[in-house]
């Protein structure tokens, strides 16, 4: 059994809120707390830090603005704004001139499962934030460094400790304000250039993998196409027939001009089901192990990158049924998710059965592969066979059946290169910020120095 025994005067500090519910007391927040009392801090509130809750209208996305950013952009050290960004009009951003996000400052989630999740944003034009996240500007206090320290152990132990409600927690500003910062002078700057090489990374990791994806195109002579939605087309009763299906949108002509473009490549073509082998691999759970889970939306649309869940077998959804093993390709099969297609970077995984899992079993190595399923040839065609309305999928045998250009061993190799050193720059970039949050936990568990020693000796590590 935990408890905590808290005398009447810190009951009386909190009055403020009217907590005094054991879960605001909870023994590990309050030793976090002392500890950073113990080497020395101060609360957000003496650094000038100023936090602004962004206001609501009704509001119309529109093509290309200005950036609209909403909850789900906002990740732990990380603004997400290449999956499906939205833009709202000049007008509505001027109605909206309180919610201006600029560089350096750090954006907060407010509500809902993932409240309290925060990164800083490093964009030189402006952009618009929803209600539902709070803009902090970090006062005298080094945003790099801030933005790192509320994502540490102890950040997020603090944040948690201030949400309230069971349903939706929400965050307070007024418990933001409250939070502890150690003073700490020398590393902050070391912080600050770690968080700008991971960023830099991170860029070159998107020039890597967009390289790809131009070397792709350009081989088929597809590097300007552009899908093409028509409202008045024709097609034949045998046509229909064949596909049994009488929806226009599966007939519509851009589909077949991406069939088209990629049969008539020179060095000829092939399919996905000739070329890789489909891993059914299911696995027997056992309610009390660990295992490490890959959900149809671990998968970032834009970069990726897996962002593993670490379950008891018993809580595991009842869809969790692949064994995925490094070098597996694995494609969405849901609509909504379309994009979640990667290539798994290591042994261990379980997975979504809403993924395909395919192997390298072939002419066409897994990258090359990874490439033509992420391209936008793939991501446009996968619209045609989905069936469903609320839930729309796609089937194991529509993506098998996809048709994929045999490319020379030279061309795959270029594109197998610049995927894996993509795939590795933004491993770097993530260990770096890693390498950083752990900095600030040994700073606050033994002293500034010891962590800028250990900062030292992981960068020369080989």
């Amino acid at each position: 059994m935990q408890y905590s025994i808290v005398d009447y005067q810190s009951i009386v500090d909190a009055s403020h809120s009217l907590r005094f519910d054991a879960e605001f007391f909870r023994s590990d927040y309050l030793q976090v707390q002392r500890r950073l009392e113990a080497i020395g801090s101060h609360r957000l509130i003496d650094f000038q830090v100023n936090i602004r809750h962004p206001k609501e209208i009704k509001r119309n996305y529109v093509d290309n603005s200005v950036l609209f950013l909403r909850a789900q952009n906002v990740r732990p050290l990380s603004i997400d704004l290449t999956s499906n960004p939205v833009y709202i009009s000049e007008e509505d951003a001027e109605r909206l001139q309180d919610n201006t996000v600029h560089y350096k400052d750090i954006l907060i989630t407010r509500s809902g499962a993932n409240a309290g999740q925060c990164a800083i944003y490093l964009e030189d034009n402006h952009a618009i934030s929803s209600s539902h996240t709070f803009i902090v500007q970090s006062g005298n206090l080094n945003p790099f460094f801030l933005a790192i320290f509320l994502n540490t152990k102890h950040g997020i132990a603090l944040i948690e400790k201030g949400k309230y409600g069971s349903a939706q927690p929400e965050v307070a500003p007024y418990f933001l304000y409250q939070i502890p910062v150690p003073n700490l002078e020398n590393l902050p700057p070391v912080i600050e250039k770690i968080y700008l090489e991971s960023k830099d990374l991170t860029e070159l990791s998107k020039i890597r993998y967009a390289e790809t994806q131009t070397l792709l195109l350009s081989e088929l002579g597809l590097a300007d196409w552009q899908p093409q939605h028509k409202l008045t087309f024709a097609t034949d009763y045998e046509s229909m027939q064949r596909a049994e299906r009488i929806d226009a949108d599966y007939f519509q002509p851009k589909y077949g001009d991406i069939e088209k473009g990629i049969k008539n490549y020179s060095n000829g073509h092939t399919s996905i089901r000739n070329e890789c082998e489909q891993s059914k691999i299911i696995f027997e759970i056992e309610p009390e192990k660990l295992y490490r889970y890959v959900e149809i939306g671990s998968v970032n649309v834009s970069t990726g990158e897996v962002m593993v869940e670490e379950i008891l077998g018993k809580d595991l959804p009842a869809n969790a049924k692949r064994v995925l093993k490094k070098g597996d390709v694995i494609v969405s099969k849901v609509r909504t998710y379309r994009g979640a297609i990667t290539t798994i970077q290591e042994d261990g995984y379980v997975g979504s059965g809403a993924f395909c899992v395919l192997r390298e079993n072939g002419r066409i190595n897994k990258e090359t592969l990874l490439a033509c399923l992420r391209s936008k040839l793939f991501l446009t065609w996968s619209l045609k066979p989905n069936t469903g309305t609320s839930y729309p999928t796609l089937d194991d045998d529509d993506i098998l059946d996809f048709p994929i250009p045999i490319l020379s061993q030279e061309k795959q190799a270029e594109i197998q290169q610049k995927v894996i050193e993509s795939f590795n720059l933004r491993k770097h970039a993530k260990a770096l910020l890693e390498y950083a949050k752990r900095a600030v936990e040994i700073a606050i568990e033994q002293d500034e120095q010891a962590a800028i020693n250990w900062l030292e000796s992981v960068s020369q590590a080989p």
